[in-house]
Order: C-alpha cells, then sequence, then structure tokens
C-alpha cells in the first residue's frame, strides 16, 4: 500500500528528529534539500531555541532562507571547507546506501558538500528504500552548451551497460527548461533499473557535457528510514 502524504510527512519527521539528536555543539553540519531535509531543519531550530550551536552549509537557496528563516547560523565551503556531518534526503536508497539524489536539483551541490563531510547521514521515508536503483529517474546535470549532442552521447554511452529508457530533458510547470542553481540544464533519465551503478556512474563522467549525476556511491555512511515500526538505522557495509 502506498504512503499517502500526510503519513509520508510523519515519517519524514521522525527520521528528522532521530538525526537532528545527533547534532552536537561546535559541529560543523551540512545541510540537504528537499522535502525531508525542510522537516529536519524545523527541528534544527527548536534545538537551537533550546541553546545547541553549530554552523551550516546550505545545499540550496531555498535551503539558505529556511535555515535563516529558523536561527540557523550559516557559513560556506569557502569559509568552512571541511565539515563533520551532512544531513540529506534521497530519491532512492539501496541496501548498500547507494543514492539516487537530485529530484529537488540540487544533486552537484549536495554531492560537493557530501564529499567535503566526515560523514553523510540520510534521512527518508519508507518509500524511498528499493532492493536496485532506478525506478526513480536519474538526474543528470549538464551544461546548455551542445544539450542535445550531450543528449544523445548520454543515450550511447549508458546503452552500452545496459541501461536503456527516455531521456528527457527536465522542464518546469510553464514548460521552459528547469535551470539549476548553478546555470546548468537537468536530464532526466528514466532506466527502470540500473543493475550496475558503478559503472554507469564511470560512464557518465567520461561525457564532457555532463557536470555531475545523481549516483551517490560510496558517500553516504548511514541511513535513518522511517516506516510505520520506527525508525530504521542502517549503517554503510565496509567494502574495503
Amino acid at each position: 500500500m502506498p504512503i499517502v502524504p500526510a503519513t509520508a510527512d510523519k515519517l519524514k519527521l521522525a527520521a528528522a528528529i532521530q538525526a537532528a539528536m545527533l547534532v552536537t555543539s561546535g559541529m560543523k553540519l551540512g545541510l540537504g534539500t528537499g522535502s525531508t531535509s525542510s522537516r529536519l531543519i524545523e527541528v534544527l531550530g527548536e534545538r537551537v531555541q533550546a541553546g545547541l550551536e553549530f554552523v551550516c552549509v546550505p545545499t540550496s537557496e531555498a535551503t539558505r532562507k529556511q535555515a535563516l528563516a529558523a536561527g540557523l547560523r550559516l557559513t560556506t565551503l569557502d569559509e568552512t571547507p571541511h565539515l563533520d556531518l551532512t544531513i540529506d534526503g534521497a530519491d532512492e536508497i539501496d541496501p548498500i546506501l547507494t543514492l539516487i539524489k537530485g529530484g529537488g536539483g540540487a544533486l552537484l551541490r549536495e554531492k560537493i558538500v557530501a564529499t567535503a563531510s566526515d560523514r553523510m547521514i540520510v534521512i527518508a521515508d519508507v518509500s524511498k528504500k528499493v532492493q536496485m536503483l532506478g525506478k526513480f529517474p536519474l538526474p543528470v546535470e549538464v551544461v546548455p552548451f551542445g544539450v542535445t549532442s550531450t543528449r544523445n552521447m548520454v543515450a550511447a554511452m549508458v546503452r552500452e551497460i545496459g541501461c536503456e529508457g527516455t531521456i528527457r530533458t527536465r522542464l518546469m510547470k510553464d514548460g521552459k527548461p528547469f535551470v539549476t542553481e548553478n546555470g546548468n540544464l537537468i536530464l532526466d533519465c528514466s532506466f527502470g533499473r540500473i543493475a550496475e551503478p558503478f559503472e554507469l556512474a564511470a560512464a557518465l563522467r567520461i561525457i564532457p557535457g555532463v557536470v555531475e549525476h545523481g549516483l551517490f556511491i560510496g558517500l553516504c555512511d548511514q541511513a535513518l528510514i522511517a516506516g510505520p515500526g520506527g525508525v530504521e538505522d542502517i549503517h554503510a557495509p565496509d567494502l574495503g
């Protein structure tokens, strides 16, 4: 049975509350973008009002505005290039905590911030937990110049590793192309299943027009996934 919006929101809040308890005084924190991260900011705002002190690097303008309104202290990666922890949401989470992210369009900044952090924790409701990635379209951020050529090259490269499906330039409700805060476009790749995310990431990486992709591999250390029975705490396996 699918999770209805009201229930999903409660589950996101449950995961956010548990994650917020892992934020300690003096911490340098990366803040993700999206509906679950929004609930986290609300909870962190309450903890700041209670006396907790830490600084945050937001991954989008929406996150920055909400964090300021909630009373959180902000910094930038230029001012604070090394972070203790990033807490973010995800569009899909597989059993070894490989992620698809970028549904909100902030995947590039989210990956930069996560990479600059000692640890990354993902918070989500149980609907984001999957056995294999790919039902959610994989976002690929590309430069506007030559986007048709880049899209064709993406299709050709991924076909060689068994990924096929519709690749569309993301549009806004008015039909105009969605433009990221970095001035780029997003290709949403509906592959249905991604059996080899490592190979797919490697293939996308060598295409000149591709800026970044929404596969987060080896970045997520822990996931707090809220379901009807409570919050499941999952740790990434040691693949080394």
